[in-house]
């Protein structure tokens, strides 16, 4: 394909052209009024009478242009809001000097109809040779780099249409657009400027292979994960990138431009649409408020106390026994991680005496207790270190919170409580039975929120698979058929601050999380963007584990009064003197008195 060179166009004045072109419009326009008002005899009317009244209209045009804003640089040159804006000084003339001419027109010699007839053809003039101007203008810039990549649009929308035309407008952009696609079968063939829909996403990659395109840029706000799997499956085998748009907020406020298009991720092909939460809501019971989080240090509670520092609260407080998660926490909040604020708090929710201290000095109206063991494997091996941080860990967070009056408590659970079956769903199962006892013990919004896996979070299955990868493989997966649920870290927190505003005391909100995806197609995707030669391994089921995770547990009403993708679900309440260590791990298959022992024996046996 051949790629226009750059040539020296000046721009003709933003003022002066516009100016004269209509000036030249409005003549032309009168001198076809007047012929053809005239029954094409160019020698009855009055040319010096008709010369006086274009002159007239030419004043009045820059008078009214000017008033107007139309010769002020307000808009884009050949848009259709400069093209509206010239209906003012158009209509305002033919209105004005029509009536005129057309009640003296006949003592001056000029036929009556002129300016009305003029009127419609000026109008037509005036805005092709805006267009035409506009056109010649981009014509003569930068098409494409010497390095730019012939690239496909994904989208024939506004954000597709714009991004071509600034795609071949600026200079030094990296791609230029050879295409676009859209699954709307209205808008094939289409053409906008030099760029024409040439296909649907059904025949994705024969538009590849034709136009010869390196990259597929998706142009879709808010594209699913459905969609980006569908386009990426589509050109699998092709030597083509797929790219998608930065977020339209960092384009809005100059954080990005157009073409800073990014690599589409695991997490993209994997996550699910995001849902819409109510800010306001948030911000009644956040703002200026005492907000104190338990696990600030790890990846639910940092991204949970990044979003609530953006809501103003009058004390954030963060509490963990991880002094360098603590700190990148700080770093990410306040832009240092000098350890030296009063909201930086270093303590072990097992400690009830430290937390007990924690909470009278800060004294919290809201907590977000995010502090848990979450790996399943280990904690099958040691339950009870589940018993102690999972169950009483939680017993004694709450406990601290009924003591100082803090009327918001939201305890961050997982699917793993639905209908359990490990040491890990077994104790934030009780961690939730326990929050809905003291909400019902105090009457105070006291909930829970549970969801799936995270996306990216410390010591999860991505950033497992992608160490994995790096070395080399295989990657172990435990069954070919294992499904589960996704979700991103900052949809997680939304859910779980919003479940402070919505949820009634007792509830467990659940979001719907769309479908459970493959743990094996995860692994395929993962291997084919890296490039490499990897095998995957099925390891089978670890003691504990299910095949497929539940959501809302057997007994569980799955209402949805407030917002169509949250559920609410009861819990039965929990007594803390109901607790029962002994009984707790029987459940579990356990002997309290040697689970421990076992464990550290099994890893003796396996350094020997």
């Amino acid at each position: 394909m051949v790629k226009a060179r750059a040539q020296n166009y000046n721009v003709p004045s933003r003022v002066v052209t516009p100016v004269l072109t209509d000036v030249a419009a409005w003549v032309v326009a009168l001198c076809l009024g007047v012929f053809l008002s005239a029954d094409f005899d160019i020698a009855s009317p009055n040319w010096t009478a008709v010369v006086l009244v274009a002159l007239a209209v030419a004043a009045l045009q820059v008078v009214i242009g000017l008033l107007g804003g139309l010769y002020r640089g307000r808009y884009r040159l050949g848009s259709l809001d400069e093209i509206f804006a010239i209906l003012l000084p158009v209509g305002l003339i033919a209105v004005v000097l029509g009536v005129l001419v057309a009640a003296f027109g006949a003592d001056w010699g000029v036929p009556r109809s002129t300016v009305l007839v003029a009127g419609p053809i000026a109008l037509a003039f005036i805005g092709a040779g805006r267009v035409i101007t506009r056109l010649l203008a981009e014509r003569q810039r930068w098409h494409a780099s010497e390095n730019a990549r012939p690239a496909l649009i994904y989208g024939a929308g506004e954000a597709g249409v714009g991004l071509a035309s600034r795609l071949l407008a600026e200079t030094g952009s990296p791609y230029y657009p050879v295409g676009l696609i859209d699954d709307s079968p209205r808008k094939r063939h289409l053409k906008h400027g030099s760029i024409e829909v040439i296909g649907t996403g059904a025949d994705l990659a024969e538009s590849v292979v034709r136009t010869g395109a390196e990259a597929i840029i998706i142009a879709i706000g808010r594209a699913d994960a459905a969609l980006l799997r569908r386009v990426s499956d589509a050109v699998d085998g092709l030597a083509v990138q797929i790219k998608v748009l930065p977020p339209l907020e960092q384009i809005l406020h100059g954080g990005a431009r157009y073409w800073d298009l990014r690599d589409i991720s695991i997490e993209d092909l994997i996550g699910r649409a995001p849902i819409d939460t109510d800010l306001s809501s948030i911000s009644d019971y956040v703002s200026g408020a005492r907000v104190l989080v338990t696990g600030a240090g790890g990846s639910i509670g940092s991204e949970l106390a990044v979003q609530l520092a953006r809501f103003g609260p009058s004390q954030l407080v963060l509490v963990d026994r991880d002094e360098s998660g603590l700190q990148q926490t700080q770093i990410d909040i306040d832009g240092n991680g000098l350890l030296t604020s009063e909201g930086i708090v270093l303590a072990d929710i097992r400690d009830p005496a430290k937390l007990q201290e924690v909470f009278e000095l800060v004294r919290p109206e809201v907590v977000f207790h995010a502090a848990a063991l979450k790996h399943l494997t280990l904690l099958e091996r040691f339950p009870e270190e589940a018993w102690k941080t999972n169950v009483l860990g939680t017993l004694n967070v709450l406990r601290a919170a009924r003591s100082v009056g803090t009327t918001t408590f939201v305890n961050v659970s997982t699917d793993k409580a639905a209908n359990p079956t490990s040491a890990l769903g077994h104790s934030k199962r009780a961690a939730e039975r326990l929050t809905s006892w003291f909400a019902k013990d105090l009457g105070l919004r006291y909930v829970s929120v549970r969801f799936g896996n995270v996306i990216g979070s410390r010591g999860s299955m991505l950033p497992t698979f992608i160490r994995l990868i790096s070395t080399g493989g295989p990657l172990t997966v435990t069954h070919p058929e294992a499904t589960r649920y996704f979700m991103t870290i900052r949809e997680a927190c939304q859910l779980v601050i919003q479940a402070g505003a919505i949820a009634r005391g007792g509830e467990v909100l659940i979001l719907d999380m769309g479908e459970p995806v493959r743990i094996q197609d995860i692994a395929r995707r993962m291997i084919a963007m890296s490039g490499k030669d990897i095998d995957i391994v099925y390891t089978g089921l670890r003691p504990g584990e299910k095949l497929h995770e539940e959501l809302v547990g057997e007994g569980e009403a799955d209402e949805r009064p407030l917002h169509p993708l949250i559920s609410h679900a009861a819990v039965d309440p929990l007594h803390p003197d109901e607790l029962d260590r002994a009984a707790w791990l029987a459940a579990l298959g356990q002997r309290p008195a040697d689970i421990d022992v076992a464990a550290v024996t099994d890893i003796a046996k396996g350094r020997s």
